[in-house]
């Protein structure tokens, strides 16, 4: 017969060089690095929602309310994938916007990924419809093929150019200058036919348009180009408080004018995000 074996239970027995360890700042650091490691390859899969509501002065009131959500920088390719711009593009019609507003930069650099792109963006839904301007990244791909492909999904691409938007008896001047990198932005032709006291809608891919747009009278510009910086170690303000000199993501303003810098979706150079997820705007316009 059998005898049964009884374990007699034991405390936890530490190694000798386990109990002598000691946290060091270089083993502090491998660990903090591991962590912002770990963080900086997952964020761009985390996608986040930005709700601002814009104050502006001459917004006439049969806008009060009016609904942007902005998009940018999708870079299309193999660091921004299928699901990630399916995943916005589902996110920016469930928020019901009266416009949507493409600021640039929708592949990086290789013209395969133009056609699944306009295609994927093609299912944007707005109540006035999908407008759209150019980034660097698409002169240096394909301009034309994207323009092309974007219009014959209904998507507006505006090139140095504007319209008046008309609702309830009401209007401004909405408007997209091409890009300033590659040296096609022409802001006067976009704001030619625009009335003096109406307000106007910017759409630009660089923010670097900011000063010019303040001298030509512009409420409010909606621009990407940044990534929010894409790797942000730093707070949005410096020890003193105030922000940096550079305005990277977020609502700024020059003047009389104000700005917004979406974060983008896509990556460049590197697959990564630290500190600024991928973003979908969600402009909300009130009367100042």
């Amino acid at each position: 017969m059998a005898t049964p074996i009884r374990w007699k239970q034991r405390g936890r027995v530490v190694s000798y060089g386990a109990s002598r360890r000691t946290d060091t700042p270089l083993r502090s650091l491998a660990v903090n690095l591991t962590h912002v490691a770990r963080a900086a390859l997952t964020e761009p899969y985390m996608l986040s929602v930005e709700h601002q509501q814009i104050v502006l002065r001459r917004l006439p009131k049969a806008f009060e309310g009016f609904r942007i959500v902005q998009l940018s920088d999708v870079h299309h390719g193999p660091f921004s994938s299928t699901e990630q711009i399916e995943r916005a593009v589902e996110t920016a019609n469930r928020l019901k916007p009266d416009i949507i507003a493409l600021t640039g930069d929708y592949i990086s650099r290789e013209r395969q990924y133009a056609a699944p792109c306009a295609e994927m963006l093609g299912r944007l839904r707005a109540r006035y419809g999908v407008y759209a301007v150019l980034g660097n990244h698409d002169h240096w791909t394909d301009a034309p093929l994207i323009t092309d492909l974007f219009r014959a999904e209904g998507i507006t691409v505006l090139i140095n150019e504007g319209m008046r938007f008309e609702q309830g008896g009401a209007a401004f001047w909405l408007a997209g200058v091409d890009d300033t990198m590659v040296g096609l932005e022409d802001l006067s032709l976009a704001l030619a036919g625009a009335r003096d006291e109406e307000m106007k809608l910017l759409l630009a891919h660089n923010p670097i348009i900011l000063r010019r747009a303040s001298r030509a009278a512009v409420d409010l510009v909606l621009s990407g180009h940044t990534h929010g910086g894409q790797v942000a170690l730093r707070g949005d303000r410096n020890a003193s408080g105030r922000q940096p000199r550079r305005l990277l993501k977020g609502l700024g303003r020059q003047g009389n004018t104000q700005i917004y810098i979406n974060r983008g979706l896509g990556t460049v150079v590197l697959p990564i995000r630290y500190g600024c997820p991928p973003e979908v705007s969600l402009l909300e316009l009130r009367c100042g």
